[in-house]
């Protein structure tokens, strides 16, 4: 029997937050909390995708409750051994978290900021309870992403948040991109993307972007951690375009501990790859509820506050 309803069709990515301050402009959707899209006097900033699509290759993602990968999915926590579904089949690993796909809430909304949360309920592989939410907000100095993830459960749980856009300084490339990273060290990583010993010190090796330099044909899918900050206890990544004619910033808080930097060699369509740079915010290390490493753990009712933010240098 036909519907006396007429259908409507929805979005890939659900409901499209338009935020607009001044010269800026950005694109939150429903579906993930994921930053779509965000530019600067009519500039992308982000290399996001279109609304009548889904987010591929995580971009504008959030990651939680843990970012990158967990090794077979497998960890223990609390005296119990939990089993997640392996999301990244070919390595055999349980990639970025469970809140990429999920419809968030509304909590609060303005011309210029939106806020969504999202319930992460007890499951197979993660059986605690969670609350998170985000705040994505146009300022003078550009957008700010404020996430907060809540224990409403009854027992300790291992968290980690993290986030996924993909930065464009506008070239067709990112070889001739100049980038800056404040860190120290990286962690090197087997086939699976799991990292393998101690952090290695960059200097000296092809890694080291303490200075700026162009990216080249370096490819990139890289943890740095000891990160070097500002004085106001901030890491700020740069690129700038082959022409100076834009320089961007990625900047994250104290709670971010690590920083992943894909150049996007491995992506399936030809046509993305080097086209930006992920630069991704961490709290936590690859396979840190395996490793530990990185690892926070929220008791009931106790809050992880994590903040980053991207803008014009």
């Amino acid at each position: 029997m036909a519907s006396d309803h007429a259908t409507k069709s929805v979005l890939p990515s659900g409901k499209q937050f338009h935020l607009r301050r001044g010269a800026q402009e950005a694109v939150v959707t429903e579906i993930g909390a994921t930053l779509r899209d965000y530019k600067v006097d009519g500039r992308p900033i982000v290399d996001g995708f279109p609304s009548d699509q889904r987010s591929r290759d995580g971009r504008g993602q959030l990651l939680i409750p843990w970012p990158n990968r967990i090794e077979d999915g497998r960890y223990e926590f609390g005296g119990s051994i939990h089993q997640l579904p392996l999301n990244e089949v070919d390595r055999r690993n349980a990639i970025h978290g469970l809140t990429r796909w999920s419809p968030w809430s509304v909590a609060a909304a303005s011309a210029d900021s939106v806020v969504l949360e999202v319930a992460v309920a007890e499951q197979p592989g993660y059986e605690f309870s969670l609350r998170a939410n985000v705040e994505y907000r146009l300022g003078a100095g550009g957008l700010t992403v404020t996430v907060r993830a809540l224990n409403c459960g009854h027992s300790p749980l291992p968290v980690g948040v993290g986030a996924h856009p993909y930065l464009t300084a506008g070239a067709e490339a990112v070889d001739e991109v100049f980038l800056s990273v404040p860190a120290g060290f990286r962690l090197e990583v087997d086939d699976r993307g799991i990292p393998r010993g101690e952090p290695v010190p960059v200097g000296g090796s092809t890694f080291d972007f303490r200075q700026r330099r162009a990216i080249g044909k370096l490819a990139l899918d890289t943890t740095f951690t000891g990160l070097i900050r500002d004085t106001d206890g901030v890491a700020r990544v740069h690129l700038t375009a082959p022409d100076e004619s834009l320089s961007l910033e990625l900047w994250a808080d104290q709670a971010h501990e690590y920083l992943q930097l894909f150049t996007g060699d491995t992506l399936t369509e030809p046509r993305v790859r080097r086209r930006s740079l992920a630069v991704e915010p961490m709290t936590c290390a690859p396979n840190a509820f395996a490793s530990g490493r990185g690892l926070i753990t929220l008791a009931p009712r106790e809050t992880l506050t994590a903040r980053w933010g991207l803008g014009v240098a």
